[in-house]
């Protein structure tokens, strides 16, 4: 049996109840995987096979704008999905790079495996739609956050969706993420703590 089968069975118990034959059949159709630190799941324009669960540490999607600065789109811990879902479901080339902050383990499904899970344990269709529907409104308030809020609320609202996260990241890290220089950042927390 696969290692930590249950830390995602789990997630998607959240969703949808499965039945023993369902695990089975989902199980038969992972793949493990473990990336270094600093170590790339995904560069843009390779294309992006599998959908995956963290089990263990932590990664980003990013992109690098044209003066070499970092745009960090989200931030993927245990018990979280991460890809390039346009990649992934359309099979062309990533625009987003995805490394690892952290070892990382993942729990992968492939996209000809996500596609025979559909048919096998209609289930999944119904669990793939609620992530997606997440992810979009997830999407959609970091689009409104990035272009109404101030920074302050942005990295408020970063600690709230976040809250053990801060500690794993660096200053770097977390600026690229709200959209702000490090100097910034620090000027904010030092503002804040004075409060």
């Amino acid at each position: 049996m696969l290692k930590n089968v249950d830390k995602i069975l789990d997630n998607i118990g959240k969703h949808v109840q499965l039945n023993e034959k369902e695990k089975g059949i989902f199980i038969s159709l992972l793949q493990t995987k473990s990336i270094k630190r600093k170590e790339f799941l995904l560069k843009p324009g390779d294309i992006c096979r599998t959908e995956n669960f963290i089990t263990q540490g932590c990664l980003r999607a990013y992109t690098v704008d044209e003066n070499g600065f970092e745009h960090i789109v989200m931030f993927a811990m245990e018990d979280w999905w991460i890809s390039d879902l346009y990649s992934f479901l359309t099979q062309t080339p990533a625009t987003f790079f995805i490394d690892a902050l952290e070892d990382t383990e993942l729990l992968q499904l492939t996209k000809p495996n996500l596609d025979e899970l559909y048919q096998r344990v209609p289930k999944f269709e119904r669990f793939f739609r609620i992530i997606l529907q997440n992810a979009f409104i997830a999407q959609q308030n970091r689009i409104r956050q990035n272009l109404s809020d101030p920074a302050e609320q942005r990295y408020l609202d970063f600690i709230k969706k976040y809250p053990k996260l801060e500690q794993r990241l660096s200053q770097k890290q977390i600026s690229a993420y709200l959209g702000i220089t490090p100097v910034f950042l620090s000027m904010l927390r030092r503002k804040m703590a004075g409060k």
